[in-house]
């Protein structure tokens, strides 16, 4: 489905029974909705479930490029306002849980629980914004195809590519077939994100956060200095995955998400 979302059109899938808790899905970079397709096969039974594409992503919106994360934490808050969903639970993985900590720094009550996943709440340091600059010049002179070949290297863990070889397939071809518009201007977004930390110690919703255990672009220390910053949050290191650890091991993922899911519930 595609809904116009401040003023540009805005791809999502609206997935369960409309009567039930909402639990919305944020991709990371640069995905697409489709990353989240075996937790969306395992939450929509029992619950809604939304993932949209974010702005130049998927088959949403590219535009001019020039993204941020404050401005999809303005769509975010815009697809919820026309799907009339007052608050959900987020969740969110990498730049999904970049605008999930934002959204939830700047909106609070519109958010029962989150869920972060293989993130972390601290802006770039020098030296990654460096890196980001280096890809930037990188895919505009070489393309999309070739910085997706570098890209699922560095995201997924190396036995993945003989376990889930399907889930390599599926995140290279998603990063191929996006502009290269897009990708220069969301690691700008990206490189450009404010620090959430200092609003960690703030956050009044049950959490629970997920990272591979083999996660070296936000590593499980990351996800732990969260969890010791965040008041209640429930932490699981998921073995065997790296960055993409809901693609890796699937069924481990969903299950931690689930039981969240039924806790909140009972809440």
């Amino acid at each position: 489905m595609t809904a116009t979302i401040n003023g540009v059109p805005l791809h999502y899938v609206d997935l369960g029974p409309r009567d039930a808790l909402p639990v919305v899905f944020l991709h990371g970079f640069p995905f697409s909705h489709k990353m989240w397709e075996p937790q969306l096969a395992a939450v929509s039974p029992r619950y809604r479930a939304v993932a949209c594409d974010i702005r130049g992503h998927g088959e949403s919106y590219v535009g001019d490029g020039q993204f941020t994360i404050e401005g999809h934490v303005d769509d975010l808050l815009a697809l919820l306002d026309h799907l009339q969903i007052p608050s959900c639970v987020i969740v969110g993985l990498s730049m999904g849980g970049y605008v999930a900590l934002r959204a939830l720094e700047r909106n609070p009550g519109r958010f029962r629980a989150a869920v972060l996943c293989d993130t972390r709440s601290e802006a770039d340091a020098n030296e990654n914004k460096l890196k980001r600059f280096t890809s930037i010049a990188a895919v505009k002179a070489q393309g999309s195809g070739f910085f997706a070949e570098g890209f699922v290297r560095a995201v997924f863990a190396p036995e993945s590519f003989q376990k889930h070889p399907q889930a390599i397939t599926t995140i290279r071809s998603i990063i191929s077939s996006t502009a290269p518009l897009s990708i220069a201007g969301t690691l700008l977004a990206i490189a450009a994100r404010t620090d959430t930390t200092p609003s960690l110690g703030t956050i009044g919703v049950p959490v629970l956060i997920l990272v591979g255990e083999l996660d070296v672009t936000t590593p499980p220390a990351d996800a732990c200095s969260m969890h010791e910053k965040i008041r209640g949050s429930e932490l699981h290191i998921i073995p065997h995955a790296a960055h993409m650890s809901n693609m890796e091991e699937p069924e481990v993922f969903n299950q931690h998400l689930l039981e969240f899911l039924a806790r909140v519930v009972a809440r």
